[in-house]
């Protein structure tokens, strides 16, 4: 078969080919600059490392390693020892054994939990190692260990507060140290943010309040779909707990009932799902495209698995069409004129000269492949005729650390626009005008805060719903593309929930909008949660 450019993920029922932009846009628009994930606004903060030649790993551990005489110790008394933080480092020096020192700017995250009642603290995946938050003070130095061939590289990270610029949020100082001497240590200045949820929302507005949840026995819970009056909601593997289906019956919406739960031996690894008549498909990461009959609804049965890849990460239906994703290897496209018997048809891939984490996602629309293909940018492919699948265009981030995710497309004031998202801190909903895939514009932008990640997108004519995570659920008006607006949102992440994880990919990761009058999202730990639909 014939190897082409593509990507994939998992998306909702697409809208129809409609025009959803009539008034108030006309289709003019003025190309934007893009400035990244993470706009560059300088040092979070003024303070300083004091010795930063210095490659003593202890001074990794110490507040006194630090400078902090230009910072607010009145301020810091302020802040909350306790809580689950998002942070951002911004890198501005290196120091390697016998290199000279570089300055140069630099990202990376790292999620914090921080308890009052004896519980662990913790910094990432690993403990903290020193912690001073009282007294005007807020210290926290945290350790993790990450295995390569030769051994364990063992990396220390220190964050030494300094101010308090609003609530919730620290900036200050920090220190990486790592016990291999190739990365040796990397200073700068760190922006904090506590997820709680942003100053002055409640837990929703514009009409999506809560009309009911169900938690799922499994573990991680990270997409659904809507079928036959039934959710089915797919799981991974967070240990110890496994992942796999649950099956909600929710024709009474108010009450969603737990009917079953499915997994097959040595595979539990879950992570997409999508329905189509009586075929239920799932993403599997470790055995591909996984065939369910679900003619009774609340008891699927495994048929069998798909002829192609060993591991799935996302999939798409469109029409007769289904795209499973493959990372690193590509999109198999198969028939599903038959649904419970797939045929495999095609294999594309938007990247010939290799994959850098994709195909992650891919959104088809008027016979044209949108592709989310994670570092190696935004591909558009014409689809027509699988044999002859031609390479439009792309777009490519200014930032290397940017990751094309997901993305919803429609017709507005006769102009194609792709609603285009990321994933990792920072990531946005871009506005792209497509109508061209030659020469693809960015005509305007919509963030949140720059410690999060957004998720995945879905269009229904004029709103856009946003699965953004910590951020809960977002819908943004876009009748007018260059200027979308926040019109309502539901927050589902809450600090308390049993079971919450503390990293960056927590909270609300997809939704469904079937059009039975409601829209389902589901939450990483809170599973199921059922609003109206605006």
């Amino acid at each position: 078969m014939l190897s082409f450019l593509l990507s994939a993920c998992d998306e909702s029922p697409a809208p129809g080919g409609g025009d959803a932009g009539p008034p108030p846009w006309d289709g003019t628009s003025t190309p934007l600059e893009d400035l990244g994930d993470v706009v560059e606004t300088g040092r979070h903060d003024a303070c300083q490392f004091i010795n930063p030649e210095s490659l003593d790993p202890l001074l990794c551990e110490r507040l006194t390693a630090f400078d902090l005489s230009s910072c607010s110790p009145g301020e810091l008394s302020g802040a909350e020892g306790q809580g689950i933080f998002q942070v951002n480092l911004r890198g501005e020096m290196r120091v390697r054994a016998g290199q000279p020192t570089t300055t140069s700017i630099s990202r990376n995250t790292v999620s914090v939990r921080l308890h009052t009642d004896g519980t662990p603290d913790a910094m990432n995946s690993g403990p903290l190692v020193a912690r001073v938050t009282e007294g005007g003070t807020f210290f926290l130095a945290g350790r993790r260990s990450l295995a390569i061939p030769s051994g364990n590289i063992i990396t220390t990270t220190a964050l030494a507060g300094c101010h308090v610029p609003a609530p919730g949020v620290i900036t200050g100082c920090y220190v990486s140290c790592s016990s291999d001497a190739r990365f040796g240590k990397t200073l700068g200045t760190f922006v904090a943010q506590r997820m709680t949820w942003a100053a002055g929302e409640g837990e929703s507005s514009g009409g999506l309040s809560l009309v009911s949840e169900a938690a799922t026995p499994v573990s991680r819970a990270v997409d659904l779909f809507v079928a036959k009056e039934h959710a089915y909601v797919v799981s991974l593997n967070a240990s110890p707990r496994l992942g796999g289906l649950s099956v909600f019956d929710v024709r009474d919406r108010r009450t969603p009932v737990l009917k079953k739960t499915l997994s097959l031996p040595d595979d539990t690894d879950w992570n997409g799902v999508w329905a189509k008549d009586d075929a239920l498909y799932i993403a599997s990461n470790s055995s591909g495209l996984v065939i369910l009959d679900i003619r009774e609804p609340a008891n699927p049965i495994f048929v069998r698995r798909a002829e192609g890849p060993y591991s799935v990460h996302t999939v798409l239906v469109d029409g007769d069409r289904l795209y499973a994703n493959a990372p690193g290897t590509g999109t198999y496209v198969y028939d599903v004129s038959k649904p419970l018997e797939p045929t495999l048809l095609q294999i594309v891939t938007p990247t010939p000269g290799g994959f850098s984490g994709g195909p992650h996602d891919v959104f088809a629309y008027q016979g044209r492949l949108y592709i989310s293909n994670a570092e190696s940018g935004y591909s558009i492919m014409d689809i027509t005729d699988l044999n002859d699948v031609r390479h439009l265009g792309d777009y490519l981030r200014p930032d290397l650390a940017g990751y094309a995710h997901h993305s919803a497309v429609g017709t507005f004031a006769g102009r194609t626009i792709a609603f285009e998202g990321g994933e990792f801190n920072g990531s946005h909903v871009r506005v792209l005008d497509v109508t061209d895939p030659a020469s693809i514009s960015l005509i305007a932008t919509h963030r949140m805060r720059p410690t999060v990640s957004m998720h995945n997108l879905l269009l229904r004519g004029h709103l856009l719903y946003v699965a953004w995570y910590h951020e809960g659920l977002r819908v943004l008006d876009v009748s007018n593309p260059t200027q979308p607006r926040q019109v309502a949102h539901l927050n589902t992440f809450r600090e308390a929930d049993p079971g919450r994880g503390h990293g960056l990919f927590e909270g609300t990761f997809g939704v469904r909008i079937p059009g039975d009058g409601y829209v389902y999202l589901v939450d990483s730990t809170r599973g199921l949660i059922i609003t109206h639909e605006l």
